[in-house]
């Protein structure tokens, strides 16, 4: 099942968010949550926008913003 609801998070950019949540494979998880405890700078929430803006780019997405987070996360 996958529950989607809008809302806004105001900071300087007030840039819109949406809340996503979803069932995960246990393989998946244990994997994110190793991946995050050895790597301080990543969180599940960078993560998850990561590998979804990266699917997207490969995938034909030409939306700018998405293409802003692919391209931010390959320098970061």
């Amino acid at each position: 099942m996958i529950e989607v609801t809008s809302g806004k998070k105001f900071t300087k950019s007030s840039k819109r968010q949406v809340v996503l949540e979803t069932e995960l494979s246990e393989t998946l998880y244990s994997s994110m949550k190793k991946f995050v405890l050895r790597n301080p700078s990543w969180d599940q929430y960078k993560l998850i926008n990561s590998a979804l803006a990266t699917f997207l780019v490969q995938n034909g997405c030409d939306d700018r913003s998405v293409n802003e987070i692919y391209i931010n996360q390959l320098f970061s």
